[in-house]
């Protein structure tokens, strides 16, 4: 610190000096990591797309992480389209998961099929029902789901290269499809009166010879063996902000798992 510095300080009063520590204190735990994160989305909009608020938490915490983030997603037709006032299908219409991913990405998007593991220190997926739809058939076959070609080769290639993957949401359920015997969590494995309404997805997850660990919503769970982060999101109905903090859990372990 300079005397200059020095000086200023002394004249500040108590309550801007508290201001003027926190703001370095922040700024101190802003420190980059350099960390190279790619990040996958299935749309844009929870019920045929990625989940927006668990996409927007995930790139925060990534920023906040120092970390150097590619958001990349698939060039295919959606499942269909939903109309998020009404909750129904919209027909006679369709919709590009590249161009609708680009939405959240603010136009700066890469095709999956253009994603090299060699380039990147971990992976992170989102959840939303466009991981059930658009980038799986889970929504539809559930334990007996097909897994977009792009997204098995991308999980297969972090796992094979030994680099974290981080997942959100219902997502688990596709790597318990792709990654034989992984330990993931969606939350709770009971709907506890509408509080965990989609718990059933514990029993797919199980039937493809996976194990469901039981966290909660503010917690992530590490599965350090296969090196993947998993944590329930929005498969609880709580407040956002605990969402919020359960998917800077699941951030902050993908970036102590990548070493950087």
């Amino acid at each position: 610190m300079s005397l200059r510095t020095m000086f200023a300080l002394r004249s500040l009063s108590r309550s801007a000096l508290l201001r003027y520590t926190a703001a370095a204190q922040f700024h101190a735990t802003s420190s980059c990591s350099g960390a190279k994160v790619a990040v996958v989305l299935s749309g844009c909009g929870v019920y045929d797309g990625t989940e927006i608020h668990e996409a927007s938490a995930i790139l925060v915490h990534l920023s906040r992480g120092g970390a150097e983030v590619q958001m990349f997603a698939p060039d295919v037709s959606q499942m269909h389209v939903i109309d998020h006032g009404k909750g129904q299908p919209v027909e006679n219409e369709s919709r590009n998961v590249l161009s609708e991913s680009a939405r959240i990405a603010r136009g700066n998007i890469t095709d999956l099929a253009k994603l090299n593991v060699s380039n990147h220190d971990a992976v992170i997926f989102p959840g939303g029902f466009g991981a059930a739809k658009n980038l799986s058939t889970f929504a539809i076959d559930g334990k007996d789901c097909k897994v977009n070609k792009e997204v098995e080769r991308v999980l297969k290639d972090f796992h094979d290269s030994g680099k974290p993957i981080g997942l959100c949401c219902i997502f688990p359920v596709l790597a318990a499809k792709v990654l034989p015997g992984v330990d993931v969590t969606v939350g709770h494995e009971e709907e506890e009166g509408g509080k965990w309404p989609y718990a059933g997805t514990t029993q797919a997850i199980t039937a493809l010879g996976a194990k469901h660990t039981v966290k909660e919503v503010t917690e992530a769970h590490v599965d350090k063996k296969n090196k993947v982060v998993t944590t329930p999101a929005f498969m609880c109905e709580t407040k956002l902000h605990l969402i919020f903090d359960g998917i800077g859990a699941m951030v902050r372990d993908v970036l102590k798992l990548s070493g950087k």
